[in-house]
């Protein structure tokens, strides 16, 4: 799946779950160390819901994003010193930042072999890099978009040139010899609310995951995938008896922090 192909963001289907999402950068917030001199970027900002955890550092923050929906929801938290619409993938900072935060937007790019040790490079000395990527795609939440759409709509995506997560075991040997590098997985157990049309899970999913799926379907199309989605999720993640669902949810954090000195 190719970034630049996709439909812009909806803020307000992405914003219903801003709690559930918020959590996981709120965590990776808290294992930064200490900071070098210089200001924080939050690179993939989308609609700003992590700038005011941000900045708590009490430095100047710049948002990042592709986004002109987003980042108008961004500028309206008056959080940002400057927010930048750009290609995050090809993001170069006007002078080397204490901290790039990441939350919940690298997984949407490619070829994170040379992203992560370029933006790593970008970093003041004794800088940190923070990243938290969602790493549930091998879950029935994920995997039964793939399945289906490769099942009903066979050809429609490229897999093989759209954006992924590397094994932690490839992080490790990637940054660990770049700077001082901590890695962990948090399954988080969110309860999803009941939904009156829908199952909980796919109303959750389709407004990250299965958009760009979706936004390649004729509405018809789209249609017919919910409907065999639904019937999936039915068993996968049964409702309970007043409609809510425990819907796991699996992140993985990335800590690089470069050496202050040469």
């Amino acid at each position: 799946m190719s970034a630049s192909a996709h439909t812009d963001w909806n803020p307000g289907a992405y914003a219903r779950f801003r709690g559930l999402r918020l959590r996981p950068a709120l965590d990776l917030l808290k294992a930064v160390p200490s900071l070098p001199s210089g200001g924080v970027v939050d690179l993939g900002c989308g609609n700003g819901a992590v700038g005011q955890a941000l900045a708590t550092l009490g430095r100047p923050v710049i948002g990042v994003d592709s986004s002109d929906k987003m980042l108008e929801e961004a500028r309206k938290t008056e959080t940002y010193a400057e927010l930048l619409k750009t290609d995050i993938a090809g993001w170069v900072p006007a002078g080397a930042p204490a901290l790039i935060f990441s939350n919940a937007a690298l997984q949407w790019l490619p070829d994170h072999s040379h992203l992560l040790p370029r933006l790593a490079g970008l970093l003041a000395p004794g800088g940190t890099l923070a990243i938290q990527v969602p790493h549930q795609n091998n879950a029935p939440s994920h995997r039964v978009w793939r399945s289906l759409m490769d099942e009903h709509f066979p050809g429609r995506v490229d897999w093989q040139a759209g954006p992924s997560v590397m094994l932690p075991a490839e992080y490790f040997h990637l940054l660990s010899p770049l700077g001082a590098f901590d890695m962990w997985e948090t399954d988080y157990y969110q309860v999803l609310a009941a939904e009156k049309d829908a199952h909980p899970v796919r109303k959750f999913t389709e407004s990250t995951y299965a958009r760009p799926l979706l936004d390649r379907l004729a509405p018809s199309e789209a249609d017919r995938l919910i409907a065999f989605y639904e019937t999936v999720m039915e068993k996968a993640y049964p409702r309970g008896g007043d409609g809510q669902v425990l819907f796991p949810m699996r992140r993985l954090f990335l800590l690089l922090t470069r050496p202050a000195s040469a």
